[in-house]
């Protein structure tokens, strides 16, 4: 095959090192030589490492995050995605994929090819509980197809979002044996939570926490460009060695930032709102042959207003969020056609198998019924619209946390009901799979087979040519749960073949058997969030209602027939629990609490030299946090120490002269100021949070003090930020200083106590 060398050398400059990850799994085999005293006398041998079938293409994974079915151009949708247009005019379309319902889920059951309570991963990592569906821990049982792939001789690399991992194990200290890099991967960068800032993202290379700042890309184009660099050093290296790549973006989830350019391309362009949205979307899914005859649109959801019978200002501000989503997805489309426009140009593409999953549920239901801007008061629930028209000109910025109100999610779901989470609904688990096939001459085609995130994997097995080994680095292997679709490539009418499959998140049920569906919506029941949920009404599982619909003939769940067939729903009700005790599903749980979370100890010392954020846990009552630092003169400045960001924390900080201690609720500020300079020498600060108002003190005489609402979001690690010290990493708590604003002085140890 014909290689561009100078395009590939050209990127190989844009990163460091090539595979400095664990190797494929190497048990000493007995030697097969002969030993003598002397080389003469010896017979050499060298067990040849295994490799790729021959013809075995590169194989790409790329996952979007928060996409419902209607949104993007490539399934009817009105946001412009060319690049996903192009794929899937190369390629196929699957219009009966479907996924977990979230995140965490999800990537779980896409990783693995095994159902996502069955690998621990019942709802998000972070959220783990001690049963074993619900653990937020993959076993090592249930390998990945990183795994599979590199025993297989292939170069693996994923980036983007991980969000696999429980929250007390993303320290510095790790455990790190769930990390990607111990998961098959060769090499990772990306970041662990279910979101992070765009322009400011928390990033990991490898094992080890980055900061970026003073960052200038968007976390889009910072990722295109890290595969890219992947592609160009791997090929550079071992041209007939095919790589696994797992491109996992941020977005489109919450928030919503990108560059005004591209906000500016929709300016006006949803101003007739999401009902118009949905007529308009699912007239050109039906044109389109994406919906099976006799599909209608069903009605509005409970809850969300007729765009006519909004007010202006309503009108303006929701008609904003919707219009900085779609320059979100359409500049995401933009940064995922350069890593393919880069295939092209190096001879790649045609031996590439590209697998596009857009989104890993629908539409998300976080934005609440006007839309979201940040986590102070009024930024998230019931806003009102007086203040969203405040925030107006910060939508898509670094300075907010948006998100848009559920009327545009429905849109997103086109033709579905219902949003994210709520795994009863096809609007939760239905989504669109573009497969790009090497040297297919079916393209453009649409598949209409009911598949499964959990397909993915066994059917990349079959295409590449490679095998599950039955051990992977001592664990012995649990069968794979999905089914190859590869049967589907070359016929379109070929009877679907995973027949059956469950679904549920806290609470909500469904099982799928040939046709059939049976589901349950059970409302959400988080301590502290129930206004996100636009169903928030807690009950007990004894008072859920059954549905039944036959998918066959109504593909978006409009009539409930449970009243017809009673015994058809008795069969599939009893087809859940069987399936559920089988996948560990049970018990039930709502996540009215997560993992009990770790005792704070009476005190916490963080040591000069630390040069990552630390995570701390901080617990109620009162809190006093001590900072023990040396200066030279007067003119020392700079950040203390930081925690959080700029959507909520707080920051001690030295400019112009003044001891200053911010705080941030993610939209204001409040300062407290010391009067006096820092003298030359030893100096202890201290920071006292009461009930109700926090202290600031130098050398043990109070300066300032100052009232809040609610002190978490000063201290308690916003997105999992935690604290820095001597500088201020990351996403920075204030722009009123340069970012980072290293400590010209020495901070000795931080401690906090409780």
């Amino acid at each position: 095959m014909k290689r561009n060398i100078k395009r590939l050398t050209s990127a190989l400059a844009i990163s460091g090192s090539i595979f400095p990850a664990p190797a494929q799994h190497e048990p000493l085999p007995p030697f097969q030589g002969t030993i003598g005293k002397t080389l003469d006398e010896s017979t050499l041998w060298h067990p040849e490492k295994k490799k790729a079938p021959k013809s075995a293409p590169n194989v790409i994974w790329i996952l979007l995050d928060d996409v419902g079915f209607g949104a993007s151009s490539a399934f009817g949708g009105l946001i412009e995605t060319p690049n996903f247009e192009t794929l899937a005019n190369d390629g196929l379309r699957f219009v009966n994929f479907h996924t977990t319902g979230i995140s965490s889920p999800t990537r779980a059951a896409l990783l693995t090819g095994r159902n996502h309570h069955r690998v621990g991963m019942g709802h998000h990592a972070e959220l783990g509980i001690d049963a074993p569906g619900y653990t937020g821990e993959i076993p090592f049982e249930a390998g990945t197809i990183a795994e599979v792939l590199l025993e297989n001789g292939y170069n693996t690399f994923a980036l983007g979002k991980w969000h696999g991992i429980p929250s007390d194990q993303l320290r510095l200290n790790g455990p790190f044996n769930r990390y990607p890099l111990n998961r098959g991967f060769e090499h990772f960068y990306g970041f662990h939570g279910g979101s992070t800032d765009q322009w400011h993202p928390q990033l990991t290379e490898g094992n080890d926490p980055i900061d970026v700042e003073p960052n200038s890309k968007h976390l889009n184009e910072l990722l295109a460009d890290k595969a890219i660099s992947y592609i160009a050093n791997q090929k550079s290296t071992d041209a007939e060695k095919p790589f696994f790549v797992y491109f996992a973006t941020g977005a489109t989830h919450a928030p919503h930032h990108v560059a005004k350019e591209w906000q500016d391309k929709y300016k006006g362009k949803f101003d007739k709102g999401w009902d118009w949205y949905r007529r308009e979307v699912f007239e050109r899914q039906q044109a389109q042959g994406l919906l099976p005859e006799g599909t209608v649109l069903p009605p509005r959801q409970d809850g969300i207003k007729a765009w006519d019978s909004l007010s202006a200002n309503e009108k303006k501000v929701f008609a904003r969020f919707f219009e900085t989503y779609a320059a979100f997805l359409s500049y995401t489309d933009h940064e995922v056609g350069r890593i393919i426009r880069y295939l092209k140009e190096n001879d790649l593409y045609e031996n590439t198998a590209i697998f596009l999953i857009i989104g890993d549920n629908g539409g998300s239901k976080e934005g609440t019924y006007t839309g979201t801007v940040g986590v102070g008061k009024s930024g998230i629930a019931g806003a009102d619209i007086d203040f969203l028209l405040s925030q107006y000109d910060k939508i898509g910025t670094d300075a907010i946390n948006n998100n848009y109100p559920l009327g545009w999610s429905q849109a997103c779901n086109t033709p579905f009901r219902y949003w994210k989470s709520d795994a009863n609904s096809e609007g939760a688990t239905h989504n669109p799979l573009i497969v790009h096939l090497p040297n297919h001459a079916h393209k453009g085609q649409i598949r209409t087979q009911y598949t499964h995130v959990t397909d993915v994997f066994p059917t990349t097995v079959e295409l590449t040519g490679t095998t599950i080994p039955e051990v992977i680095k001592g664990y012995p292997q649990w069968p794979i749960q999905g089914t190859s679709f590869a049967f589907a490539w070359n016929d379109a009418k070929a009877p679907a073949r995973h027949n059956i499959q469950y679904y549920e998140l806290h609470g909500g049920r469904a099982i799928y058997k040939d046709g059939w569906k049976a589901s349950v919506y059970h409302p959400r029941n988080i301590s502290g969030q129930s206004n996100n949920d636009p169903h928030f009404n807690p009950r007990p599982y004894t008072q859920d209602k059954w549905e039944l619909y036959n998918l066959n003939e109504d593909w978006n769940e409009i009539n409930d027939l449970a009243a017809k067939y009673p015994d058809k729903l008795k069969e599939l009700q009893e087809l859940f629990d069987s399936e559920a005790k089988k996948n560990n599903v049970y018990p039930l749980h709502d996540y009215n609490t997560g993992r009990p979370q770790p005792v704070v100890k009476p005190k916490t010392v963080i040591l000069e030299g630390t040069s990552q954020k630390i995570k701390v846990n901080i617990g109620k009552g009162d809190i006093t946090i001590t900072a023990t630092v040396e200066t030279a003169s007067r003119k020392d400045e700079g950040v203390i120490f930081a925690n959080g960001g700029l959507y909520g924390g707080s920051s001690l900080y030295i400019k112009d002269g003044k001891l200053q201690y911010l705080l941030n609720d993610g939209l204001k500020q409040t300062i407290l100021t010391a009067p006096e300079h820092l003298p030359a020498g030893k100096n202890v600060i201290g920071i006292k949070y009461l009930d109700n108002e926090v202290i600031l003190s130098v050398n043990g005489k109070e300066t300032a003090r100052s009232g809040f609402e609610s002190r978490n979001k000063y201290i308690a690690g916003i997105a999992g930020e935690g604290i820095s010290v001597g500088q201020d990493l990351n996403s920075p708590v204030s722009k009123s200083y340069p970012a980072k604003f290293p400590f010209t002085g020495k901070v000795k140890k931080i401690i906090i106590e409780q």
